[in-house]
């Protein structure tokens, strides 16, 4: 619980600026397009166990919902946003499936009528972590919270909006095998993905 009102201070303190500044609120959500990053671990094959695999996941859709604040400053805008996201990766003998948190908060600025581009920081919490299709049973990610960023462009059309961002990670945050044994594998759980997502502000 300490963690997640750690992750949502940011959020609070925006949010404050915000009303300040007749900031203007709204809901959205969308699809993801990526995938988590690289397995190092045993696979197996015809019942046979494997452990020379390294492996990217491969990219499968996910989605996300959330909220979202927005201010401008001196012809600049700040969005923080709070997100629930769910993202799907695919490996050569099992899924992998990660529930989380987001919270990027991201600054930018409008360049050509409702065109607008934007870059920051994004704060993730890792809410569940499990495996599918597969004996194998994996344990928490070594950092609950890590930080990515965010970049991309948007469109607002009045009360309503469309953003292109891509995702990324600074560092990775491994997975760790649920217990030590000769099944021993990590699983690096920040993402690379393609975020796409429509708004509405009130």
């Amino acid at each position: 619980m300490k963690k997640l009102i750690l992750l949502a201070l940011p959020l609070l303190l925006c949010g404050s600026a915000m009303i300040a500044q007749e900031a203007s609120f709204g809901i959205k959500g969308g699809l993801n397009y990526g995938a988590t990053g690289e397995y190092h671990g045993p696979i197996d094959v015809a019942d046979e166990v494997s452990t020379n695999l390294s492996e990217d996941g491969e990219n499968q859709r996910g989605f996300h919902v959330g909220i979202f604040s927005k201010f401008e400053i001196v012809g600049i805008f700040i969005q923080p946003e709070l997100l629930y996201t769910s993202i799907n990766s695919e490996y050569s003998n099992f899924d992998y499936k990660i529930n989380k948190l987001d919270l990027p908060v991201l600054a930018g600025i409008n360049v050509l009528g409702p065109l607008n581009i934007k870059a920051g920081p994004s704060f993730q919490y890792i809410l569940k972590n499990e495996l599918e299709n597969t004996s194998l049973q994996i344990g928490d990610v070594e950092n609950e919270i890590s930080v990515g960023y965010q970049l991309g462009a948007g469109l607002e059309l009045g009360r309503l909006g469309i953003d292109l961002r891509y995702e990324g990670a600074f560092q990775e945050n491994n997975a760790f095998a649920e217990m030590a044994s000769e099944n021993d594998f990590t699983i690096d759980s920040r993402a690379s993905q393609w975020i796409l997502s429509a708004s509405y502000s009130f």
